[in-house]
């Protein structure tokens, strides 16, 4: 190394944790996936009484509780990285982000209410 060089990269560094996080979620989006098709399978199809029964189950909830979380920040990743590529205006990028983040924590919020809410 030459004295005084720094060859360290500059930036945000997010590639190995966007990376892992891009493989993360879609290993759990697979996953509900897969247990989705299978009770269909089970059931030899979907109607409202096997619709309204999974959703009884906090199980079943949960499980999809996880599998919007991870679509949710599978979808932030991705969105974010193609801003970053793309909207090279530094304002602009931001302004995009937080409208992205916005509907994002609105998607969460309504999510929860139609999981956990009454009615």
């Amino acid at each position: 190394m030459v004295a005084g060089v720094d060859k360290r990269p500059v930036g945000a560094h997010y590639g190995l944790r966007d990376w892992l996080s891009q493989r993360v979620t879609a290993i759990v989006i697979t996953l509900y996936t897969l247990l989705f098709l299978g009770i269909v399978l089970w059931y030899g199809g979907m109607d409202y009484a096997v619709w309204k029964a999974l959703f009884a189950s906090n199980a079943f909830r949960v499980a999809t509780f996880l599998f919007m979380a991870a679509l949710l920040w599978h979808a932030w990743v991705g969105v974010r990285n193609i801003l970053m590529d793309y909207a090279k205006p530094m304002g602009v990028r931001l302004a995009l982000d937080i409208v992205v983040i916005g509907v994002l924590v609105a998607y969460l919020g309504w999510m929860i209410q139609v999981l956990w809410g009454q009615g």
